[in-house]
């Protein structure tokens, strides 16, 4: 069975415990000037973005029919049965096509780096066989948590039905761009989180 996240909207305090803890698996730098930026880079791979007094996460959506993969000449970008799309520095030429067929403006560029590659979250593909995400790990509130989708799609039908009056009753995730192993839960309508919900489906 695939892994998933499900990141809970209405749980998220914003404390960006999750964007540190990314940044540390990645061995990238993180100081309260990027805490600040909330807006996905090559330095970091998930962000925090705050509307109002709620939150939501930007990160590789990890879609099931990815179209970064699909658009990728090189198979540098590959979704694998674990869950996560993993990608292969050794095999990219830096056409950048998967930049510009995610629906989700996911993958990044090194535009500085002498020998640049692609930046995106891989669900933490060295766990994908029973551990659990570095940003599930360190969030403090459940917010963010790891399983197999199937029980991730689950807890989170569980939590609409048990509190109707505090979430939107919909799971961002199940359907968008043809379904993904991220999957959101909220107070609000996804749009106003931040969240494309008109991306399409893969042909």
């Amino acid at each position: 069975m695939a892994k998933a996240i499900l990141y809970d909207s209405t749980l998220c305090v914003g404390c960006r415990q999750c964007e540190e803890a990314c940044s540390t698996r990645w061995k990238l730098p993180y100081d309260e000037k990027i805490a600040a930026e909330e807006k996905l880079s090559s330095h970091k791979l998930t962000a925090v973005r705050t509307f109002g007094e709620k939150f939501s996460r930007k990160l590789c959506m990890n879609c099931i029919d990815p179209a970064c993969a699909s658009v990728c000449p090189v198979a540098a970008l590959q979704k694998t049965a674990a869950g996560p799309v993993v990608y292969d520095e050794s095999r990219c030429m830096g056409c950048r096509y998967c930049m510009v067929a995610c629906p989700f403006q996911v993958p990044t560029y090194e535009w500085n780096a002498r020998l640049p590659k692609v930046a995106k979250c891989d669900l933490c593909s060295e766990w994908s066989h029973g551990g659990v995400t570095r940003c599930s790990e360190a969030c403090p509130t459940g917010s963010t948590i790891t399983g197999e989708r199937d029980a991730m799609i689950a807890e989170a039908k569980k939590r609409l039905a048990e509190k109707p009056g505090e979430y939107f009753q919909k799971i961002y995730g199940l359907e968008e761009a043809g379904g993904t192993s991220v999957l959101v839960i909220a107070a609000v309508p996804f749009e106003q989180i931040g969240y494309n919900t008109e991306a399409p489906r893969p042909r």
